[in-house]
């Protein structure tokens, strides 16, 4: 089964193709079929996933998968959520990694509550109109540090200190962090889904 990859990230779809093998599924990056950036208005992980699933099925007639993922700290009331990749730029910096990890060591100084959760939400449809999307969630909950540790990993894994490796994300060798991150979570459910409700193996 061919499945469309709604998303352009090389790394993402290496992560899932390697995930989703042994179901005998194909993943497929839905700009090497043509289909533009779907919008994503929501101010939740699941709606802007299913838009962007939605959005894949519709121009490729295949059934799609895609996923929304950030970073939700407790002392912000979850934020800044969906907005994870631009965080940085609320503070007049450029968007980017290192600036997003800046900018949030910057606003939590002075701040005790340092819970944290990385969120990843997977939706697949089979296809645009199918009533019955298939959502699967992985979340890690950890610290956020209070400098950067490590040099694996990307994103805020310098600054997300996981209490059951007594880590950071970033310090983790990459195998160790793929199966323990919230995509690999979200991915290993997703996975299940697929084979009980798609593919009734």
């Amino acid at each position: 089964m061919q499945i469309v990859l709604a998303s352009n990230n090389a790394g993402k779809l290496a992560e899932l193709q390697a995930m989703f093998a042994p179901l005998g599924c194909a993943l497929v990056r839905q700009s090497d079929l043509g289909v533009p950036e779907s919008p994503e208005p929501y101010r939740t992980f699941v709606e802007n996933a299913l838009a962007k699933a939605r959005n894949a099925a519709l121009h490729t007639g295949l059934p799609a998968i895609a996923d929304d993922a950030g970073l939700c700290v407790d002392a912000f009331g979850g934020l800044p959520g969906v907005d994870t990749a631009y965080y940085a730029t609320q503070f007049g910096y450029a968007k980017g990694d290192d600036n997003n990890v800046r900018a949030l060591l910057e606003q939590m100084q002075g701040l005790s509550n340092r819970g944290a959760a990385l969120v990843s939400t997977l939706v697949a449809v089979r296809s645009p109109d199918d009533p019955e999307p298939l959502i699967a969630v992985g979340r890690v909950a950890g610290q956020i540090a209070p400098a950067p540790v490590g040099s694996n990993g990307f994103g805020f894994d310098p600054i997300m200190w996981i209490p059951e490796f007594g880590k950071t994300f970033a310090q983790l060798p990459v195998e160790v962090k793929n199966a323990n991150s919230h995509r690999g979570r979200a991915a290993q459910a997703m996975v299940a889904l697929l084979r009980e409700r798609w593919l009734h193996q």
